[in-house]
Formats: structure tokens, C-alpha cells, sequence
């Protein structure tokens, strides 16, 4: 019996591949295995891999002949898996050792249906904890009553599919949309908490996340970012009334938080974004985008209000401006 699969995608990741295998033998336990999915790689990726199957017990390969993308690669990892929980690593990023027994231990105790984590960022030599947005810790929830409010960051704006411990039985909920190259963590996240029965939150934090890492999506100003509007479209599919305020502040935030890093894309990339994100404004709730962005920092408002110059105005606006006049 198989206690726990972790799904390891990967492509192209020769540089740091080594230290996330080197994790995952101090975490190694005879009833738990590790599918790693080389996504096509063309560098040393695949030797590397290869030369742990002696010290990594139940290290399984699954290679891709071409690339398919994240979304997918960690689909064909969920299809292998055996294990009674399921949890994701990505191939770039690291384990505390001895951190997979304790994320069995929390689902075991608490019996849920899944559990989010807190993590460690990683930037160079610099570590920064960050912790999963919700104060109440060790306790079986309603993973619904942890999408709102709208107005302050909850569960939903933290959507690391590598922060966490999942029953393999939620099957379909645990896949990822194929279609999207990026930003597939939201709508995922999005249908995890509204279609779960239950989730708890730990305090645990053994995740060593490296951010801007050459090459990997997040720094990468290529067409595969125009995935951001698939990824919301999903998010807004028949969303329940209740939660699109919080839906189209998610959207803004993102969209503005994009068009800010804009000078990655070519201008005629550039030029489609920002229509895209003018037509997704303008087919949202007036009313809602524009508290949302009203809501923002100045700067934010700005670049967004050019994108829809005629947004009405809103009264958090006058309130706000009154503020920063007196």
C-alpha cells in the first residue's frame, strides 16, 4: 500500500533538479513514491534523473518525447499515482527533510480532505517564510467558507498547488486545465475550495520555493502569458453570484500586477494583453471592477483606468482621495 505520491514535473532542469531528488532521499519512506515527469527536456535533465534510481526507493520516470506543459505534465504524475494522498514539488524547488512524513501526519490526524501549507521563498541566499492566508490553524473547515471575504487576501489568493497534502479521491478535482500554460493554479484552486467537502491549514513550512528562476513561466514574456485570461475565464464559469466580488478583485489585482512586469513582452504582445484585458474588464460587473479598482493603489487604478477609461468612478475614490488630501 502507498501512503503518498509526490508528482514531480520538470523540464530543463538540469541546474537545480539534483537538489530537489537530494530532498526528496531524506524524505524517501517505503510506502511512499515519487513520479518524476521529464517534460521533454533537451538538456541533462533525464541523465540526471536516471542516476537516482539507485538511491531514491520507489522513483518512478515518466518522460514526455515533447513538451506538454506544467498543467499536464503534473496530469500524467496524477494518472501514475497510487498513493492514498497526493502532493506536488516542483523540479526547481526543494525539500525540508523529514517534511513529507509530517504532511501525512497532519491529513492523517485531521482527517480531511485536504491540507495547505505554508512555504519558504527563496531568492538567492535571502528566505522569507510565507504563510497560507488563514489564522485559524489545525482545524477541519469548510473550504467555502475560506474564499471571501473580498476585500482582503484568503485562500484562494494563495493557490501553490506544491502547499499542501490532497486525498487522491477528490480524483478529478486534483487535475489541472490542460489547455493553459500559465496561471493553471488558479481555476484550480478556484474549484478546490468551492467543490471540497473539508481542509485544514498547518503549520507547517518544509516547501524551499525559488522565485525568479531563469526560464520559468513567471519570467518568461512570451505568448503562454496570454493564458491568464483562459485561466480567469474558468475561474468565472459559472461562479456563484456570492463569490464574484472576490473573483473580479482576484482578476484586477493579477491584471494589474502583470502589466507591471509588461516591459518582458514585445509591444505587439504587449498591445494584446492589454486588449484582452480591456475586453475581460468590460464583460465583468461594472459596478464590482470598478470598487475593485478603486480600491488599489493609485498606481494600480491608473494602469488599469487606461485600459477602460470610461470605468465609472467609484465612492471609495472621493473617500480615499479626501484621505490622502487631508
Amino acid at each position: 500500500m502507498i501512503t503518498l505520491s509526490v508528482v514531480v514535473p520538470v523540464r530543463d532542469g538540469e541546474r537545480f533538479i539534483a537538489d530537489a531528488l537530494t530532498s526528496l532521499c531524506r524524505n524517501a519512506r517505503h510506502d511512499f513514491e515519487f513520479i518524476v515527469v521529464n517534460d521533454g527536456s533537451v538538456d541533462a535533465t533525464g541523465e540526471i534523473i536516471e542516476d537516482f534510481l539507485p538511491d531514491l526507493p520507489g522513483l518512478t520516470v515518466l518522460r514526455n518525447p515533447a513538451p506538454v506543459g506544467l498543467a499536464d505534465a503534473r496530469n500524467t504524475g496524477l494518472s501514475a499515482a497510487s498513493g492514498r494522498y497526493v502532493t506536488f514539488m516542483d523540479g526547481d524547488d526543494w525539500l525540508a527533510p523529514g517534511y513529507l512524513a509530517q504532511l501525512v501526519a497532519a491529513i492523517d490526524g485531521l482527517g480531511c480532505d485536504f491540507v495547505r501549507t505554508d512555504h519558504v521563498q527563496v531568492e538567492g541566499r535571502k528566505r522569507v517564510l510565507h504563510r497560507a492566508p488563514m489564522t485559524q490553524r489545525g482545524v477541519v473547515l469548510n473550504p467555502r467558507d475560506a474564499i471571501l471575504p473580498a476585500s482582503t487576501r484568503t485562500m484562494v489568493d494563495y493557490p501553490y498547488a506544491w502547499a499542501g497534502i490532497y486525498r487522491r479521491s477528490l480524483q478529478d478535482l486534483l487535475h489541472f486545465p490542460g489547455s493553459l500554460h500559465t496561471a493553471e493554479d488558479r481555476p484550480w484552486i478556484w474549484r478546490l475550495h468551492r467543490e471540497a467537502a473539508t481542509f485544514a491549514v498547518a503549520s507547517l513550512a518544509g516547501v524551499f520555493y525559488r522565485r525568479l528562476v531563469s526560464g520559468s513561466l513567471t519570467q518568461v514574456g512570451d505568448e503562454r502569458q496570454l493564458h491568464f485570461f483562459d485561466a480567469f475565464d474558468l475561474v468565472f464559469k459559472d461562479l456563484e453570484p456570492e463569490f464574484m466580488p472576490k473573483a473580479v478583485r482576484n482578476f484586477c489585482a493579477l491584471l494589474a500586477h502583470h502589466l507591471g512586469l509588461a516591459d518582458r513582452f514585445t509591444p505587439a504582445l504587449r498591445a494584446r494583453f492589454e486588449e484582452r484585458g480591456a475586453q475581460m474588464m468590460r464583460a465583468l460587473p461594472r459596478e464590482l471592477v470598478a470598487a475593485s479598482v478603486a480600491r488599489m493603489s493609485l498606481e494600480r487604478e491608473t494602469t488599469l483606468r487606461a485600459l477602460v477609461p470610461d470605468l465609472p468612478p467609484s465612492p471609495y475614490i472621493r473617500v480615499r482621495r479626501d484621505r490622502e488630501e487631508s
